[in-house]
């Protein structure tokens, strides 16, 4: 049997990047049972409520949701138990630093994916936003995209 190459998407995290400004993100494994990865080969995840959290020198994943694999029996995990994050110690000690230090950070997975065939959670370093960041960050979009329609008019020799 030959293995996998390259990367598949199994879910996202579209509000993360909405609600948290990122300012660095980490690649962390994940401690599975085999019901549990032959439920995200089918693309049966969800990231919604997940976050991850300091627990006894480990980095842990709560909340994560993998429906349960149809045709397991008795082997099957529950849904939403709690994951190790496997990690460099040395990464785990950064990452624990920066959430001790009281600056308001979290961890919150931004996407899980199967990089050559091994199954992995994309972490993100990240501070809450407020309201009013949020309507800023839209307005700049708004703005960009608007700057990007109206250079592609130009170019085309169309102008209003």
């Amino acid at each position: 049997m030959s293995r996998e190459t390259g990367r598949k998407l199994i879910a996202s995290n579209k509000k993360a990047r909405h609600d948290y400004a990122i300012l660095k993100t980490y690649e962390a494994g994940l401690v599975l049972a085999g019901t549990e990865v032959k439920s995200l080969r089918e693309g049966r995840a969800s990231l919604v409520d997940a976050f991850a959290q300091e627990h006894e020198g480990e980095i842990m994943l709560y909340g994560l949701h993998i429906a349960e694999y149809g045709y397991g029996s008795w082997t099957n995990h529950a849904p939403r138990r709690t994951r190790k994050l496997l990690l460099h110690k040395s990464e785990i000690v950064k990452i624990l630093a920066q959430l001790r230090d009281g600056n308001g950070l979290t961890l919150v997975p931004l996407s899980m994916y199967f990089n050559e065939g091994w199954a992995k959670v994309e972490l993100g370093m990240a501070r809450g936003l407020k309201s009013y960041d949020k309507r800023q960050v839209l307005a700049a979009r708004d703005a960009q995209k608007e700057i990007q329609r109206e250079m592609g008019r130009r170019l085309k020799g169309r102008s209003r």
